[in-house]
């Protein structure tokens, strides 16, 4: 290693310390309201021994998701730690539901504990990434109501499936259980190195598995199993996650995203992983959100590392739909914050990539013959959104793996986590 990147880090080491403990504060947020307007509130603030996120690039990110969180000095107003997300009433919004019948949704995000008082702004943007609604608030690392480690369970039963390094240098992951009974947890732990497997099975991850670690959280549940209310089945579980989320089948999510964190007390981890003890299809990823799909169905290994491109990659979907079904979530005149799909034909994200000949849009019926093109379809709409490759894992489970495009964004992103500028 050269003096130059050595003192370049030790130089970022000093920059988190002087503003940062080693501590994490849980920041709980309410975010509410229907299609006529949207409202944060703040809900609960805690803090957690160390902090295992990035300690470089604190004040950027590469993404810009739906959503943005910002700490900032009071009296600078420069920004000392800033992180995006996307988040599942953005979703809802463009749901019937939401012209009807307002509704509220928790977020949790986790941000370094700051040794002096900072503002903290929360924002939300919607699909033309114009503000939604902001808010900010103080926190004062005094403040007696920001609840200790002793507030919370006690740490889980776990066991780490791969350590690739230290927690400063590397990406930890938590994957954790939900709907598998106590005496599951053989069964949970087996279905977790199934997961890490699968990921380290697809590029770029299989080449980057230095830069992560998993750690398998074994959350007991009374009931196995998940809450299925098509067939008026339902679960006591940990998450008390479900199926048929905005009313789609496939769609399981949990809106318990508090007691997914507490689950988690104690445990070292950055991004989330939950396996759930069912062999229905369903699943869903939330950029810098988690991960939740079902670990008893065929496909899973296919489908945990979809996901995962959606909420640690933050990749969109690529496949599309005939009738257009969700064009209001891609408007064909914004180019969207993911780094896979494009609106723009005369300068796409990934035109570095592009063969000098290759044909714009380019013919599917060609697809052989570009390994990276401009292919119109993706993001759920047939027309004037475009994808970089014809198939993909982020299109389809029969596709090997990802397209050149997501692994290269994949393999920036764990740059941009993991090492210096």
């Amino acid at each position: 290693m050269s003096l130059g990147i050595l003192l370049a880090m030790a130089g970022q080491a000093t920059e988190f310390g002087h503003h940062f403990c080693d501590s994490t504060l849980r920041l709980d947020y309410i975010m509410a309201g229907d299609i006529n307007s949207s409202h944060i509130f703040l809900d609960g603030m805690s803090v957690d021994n160390g902090w295992w996120g990035r300690r470089q690039n604190l004040d950027a990110m590469p993404l810009a998701g739906n959503g943005s969180l910002a700490v900032s000095d009071p009296d600078t107003g420069n920004v000392l730690y800033y992180t995006t997300f996307s988040t599942l009433y953005n979703e809802w919004l463009a749901t019937d539901e939401a012209l009807t019948t307002p509704r509220s949704f928790q977020n949790v995000f986790l941000v370094p504990f700051p040794r002096h008082t900072v503002n903290v702004r929360v924002t939300l943007t919607d699909a033309r990434h114009d503000t939604l609604t902001s808010m900010v608030h103080r926190v004062d690392p005094s403040d007696i109501m920001i609840a200790g480690s002793g507030a919370k369970p006690l740490t889980q039963p776990h066991r780490y499936i791969h350590r690739g390094g230290d927690s400063h240098s590397t990406i930890d992951v938590a994957i954790l259980s939900e709907g598998y009974t106590a005496e599951q947890t053989g069964q949970f732990y087996t279905d977790a190195t199934n997961a890490v497997n699968a990921m380290f099975g697809h590029e770029p991850f299989g080449s980057l598995r230095d830069k992560f670690n998993f750690v398998a959280v074994a959350a007991p549940s009374a009931n196995s199993g998940v809450s299925v209310p098509k067939n008026s089945d339902w679960k006591h579980t940990v998450l008390n996650s479900h199926y048929s989320t905005f009313y789609s089948d496939r769609y399981l999510t949990t809106p318990n995203l508090k007691l997914m964190h507490d689950a988690l007390t104690g445990i070292p981890y950055e991004h989330i992983i939950v396996l759930v003890n069912s062999d229905e299809y369903g699943g869903g990823g939330i950029y810098n959100l988690y991960t939740l799909t079902t670990a008893r169905h065929s496909l899973f290994d296919k489908v945990v590392v979809h996901e995962f491109g959606h909420s640690f990659g933050g990749l969109a979907d690529e496949y599309f739909y005939d009738n257009d079904v969700m064009t209001d979530s891609y408007p064909v005149d914004i180019e969207p914050w993911e780094p896979n799909v494009t609106t723009s034909t005369s300068n796409p994200k990934w035109k570095s990539m592009l063969r000098s000949d290759t044909p714009i849009p380019t013919p599917v019926e060609e697809a052989a013959k570009w390994q990276v093109g401009v292919y119109e379809g993706g993001a759920y709409s047939t027309h004037g959104v475009y994808r970089p490759a014809d198939h993909c894992r982020m299109r389809d489970n029969e596709t090997e793996g990802f397209c050149p495009v997501c692994c290269e964004a994949i393999r920036l992103l764990v740059q941009f986590y993991t090492e210096g500028d």
